[in-house]
């Protein structure tokens, strides 16, 4: 029987990709779903995040975007050439990619800028601890994890969040017009890239992932696969939620002012 996996349907279908890969889509839909529809997209989407909470958001997420080209670097030494043919796409994959990441990293310090955070406080991760779990998990799985697994975790999961939820902040111009229009170009670059340009990323990653795998991998890879896909997802959640705490903290005070103004 022939296990191997030719894409011959639309890439950013999911009915183009076998039947085990779309229920692991399925599966993991809720734990992404917190994360791309998160209420602290919907208020950068609005300009309603305090200064505070931004601070830590890109200080935080920093360590993630300047390290995702080493994620990719690291997947790129576990391949050999000509030994799979899903290997041979992500060794290709990998290494054109690579550059772009690094590009990245300079959208984002431009982001950063414009909220008046230099690149020292990105450098310093004067943060919440929690905020450092994302990349830790990233440089983990990407450091001790199988090929097909790391990809999966990485250019499957982080990448097609992100995607989404940088559509989500950019699907209206609230957030841009918060910038001086000569600023504005810049300090958006990085959210625009990912909100239009990247999001084939994920779907070229589910393909070298159906290639690695083929028709009728093991029920142990699918569960592993699963669990690690959740698992990025669950760690941008748990990235968002102590935000979030921050954001409320700085919210409490002013809300305790106007009930007490309230009252008198």
């Amino acid at each position: 029987m022939i296990d191997t996996f030719n894409r011959t349907g639309p890439l950013m279908e999911a009915a183009s990709y076998p039947a085990w890969a779309q229920q692991l889509i399925q599966d993991c839909s809720e734990s992404k779903r917190r994360v791309v529809g998160h209420e602290l997209y919907q208020r950068m989407r609005d300009n309603k995040l305090s200064a505070k909470t931004m601070r830590h958001y890109l200080i935080g997420g920093w360590p993630v975007v300047e390290q995702f080209a080493l994620y990719m670097a690291q997947n790129l030494t576990k391949t050999r050439f000509a030994r799979h043919p899903g290997e041979d796409m992500a060794r290709r994959w990998l290494m054109r990619n690579i550059r772009v990441e690094l590009n990245h990293a300079d959208y984002w310090v431009h982001w950063s800028r414009a909220h008046g955070i230099s690149l020292e406080d990105l450098q310093a991760q004067q943060v919440a601890p929690e905020l450092h779990a994302l990349s830790h998990w990233c440089w983990h799985t990407s450091s001790s994890d199988s090929l097909i697994v790391a990809i999966a975790a990485t250019n499957y999961a982080i990448e097609g969040a992100t995607g989404e939820w940088s559509a989500l902040v950019c699907s209206s111009g609230i957030y841009a017009a918060s910038f001086p229009e000569e600023d504005r170009k810049r300090a958006m670059k990085w959210l625009k890239m990912h909100a239009q340009y990247d999001d084939a990323h994920p779907w070229e990653a589910l393909e070298i992932i159906c290639s690695l795998a083929g028709m009728n991998p093991s029920k142990s890879l699918q569960v592993e696969l699963r669990q690690a896909v959740c698992k990025s997802y669950d760690y941008m959640y748990l990235f968002l939620e102590r935000c979030m705490q921050l954001e409320q903290a700085v919210k409490t005070p002013v809300v305790r002012e106007r009930m007490a103004l309230a009252e008198s």
